[in-house]
């Protein structure tokens, strides 16, 4: 696919999605949103691929939904045809909306927030499996101040990574947050100075690619995804399970066997 917005690279084992507006801040807009899903899923399919990293150009993340076309957005936009996609058998129906479906991609997504995060910019990232943020960052639900609500199941996921009390503060008040805060709240694992953030997002990456098993990360970001729709005993029922086939892996036999001959893993995945 030729993108338009976005930018798309695989350099090894990691693709990098860049947002490609940076004189509007990244903002969303409907062509970007199908760019975005477009490589999103692609990096999900290419068995050469293990990470994914999506940050914007520029100084910003993504702010939001660009406010051009927000103005003259039609109500029913938000049900429209084009927007649905035929349900995957593979995948839980919560992961399946418009902005949701980081959490069914197979690979493990680092949102490397490099500037403002705000609405929909926010919701990606919370969606993603990893937030490293630079120290300039600024986080901002921004929905109340537009009139608007709280959009495409954040209301769920955020008190989730936060607390309920933050949530509410950050959703009703739609006011501004520091880096320094939004790691003091858990919003983001890391800080790191903006010109050591793209390394060091890199760094881990590479980690995740090479280091540890990509069939034990596929089962365990489905795992982590799974559970709040779970019981404990559901839980452990499908830790369980997933137990007796991951001991016949060849990535179980590749882990057990560096480890004894002390060199690097060569994991496949399978």
């Amino acid at each position: 696919m030729n993108y338009q917005q976005i930018l798309y690279e695989v350099d090894g084992l990691v693709a990098t999605v860049t947002l490609n507006r940076p004189t509007r801040m990244n903002a969303l807009t409907k062509v970007m949103e199908v760019e975005l899903r477009s490589a999103i899923e692609a990096a999900g399919r290419d068995s050469s691929v293990r990470v994914i990293v999506l940050v914007g150009a520029g100084k910003a993340f993504c702010a939001g939904m660009d406010m051009d076309e927000l103005e003259v957005l039609p109500p029913e936009d938000i049900r429209a045809e084009e927007w649905m996609r035929p349900y995957d058998m593979n995948r839980r129906a919560d992961y399946q909306t418009r902005y949701s479906y980081f959490p069914a991609t197979p690979k493990p997504i680092i949102s490397a927030v490099n500037g403002a995060a705000a609405g929909l910019g926010l919701i990606m990232a919370l969606y993603s499996d990893f937030r490293i943020a630079s120290e300039t960052a600024v986080f901002s639900t921004a929905f109340a101040k537009r009139g608007l609500i709280a959009e495409h199941g954040i209301a769920w996921i955020l008190p989730r990574i936060v607390g309920h009390a933050a949530a509410m503060d950050l959703l009703l008040t739609s006011r501004k947050v520091t880096a320094q805060e939004a790691l003091s709240i858990g919003l983001v694992s890391r800080l790191v100075p903006p010109d050591e953030l793209m390394p060091a997002v890199r760094t881990l990456a590479k980690s995740l690619a090479s280091e540890v098993s990509p069939r034990s990360v596929r089962v365990m970001k489905r795992q982590f995804w799974e559970a709040p729709y779970q019981t404990l005993g559901e839980a452990i029922e499908l830790a369980n399970a997933e137990m007796v086939v991951s001991l016949q892996s060849e990535d179980f036999k590749e882990g057990v066997r560096h480890f004894i001959e002390k060199r690097p893993a060569q994991f496949t995945g399978k």
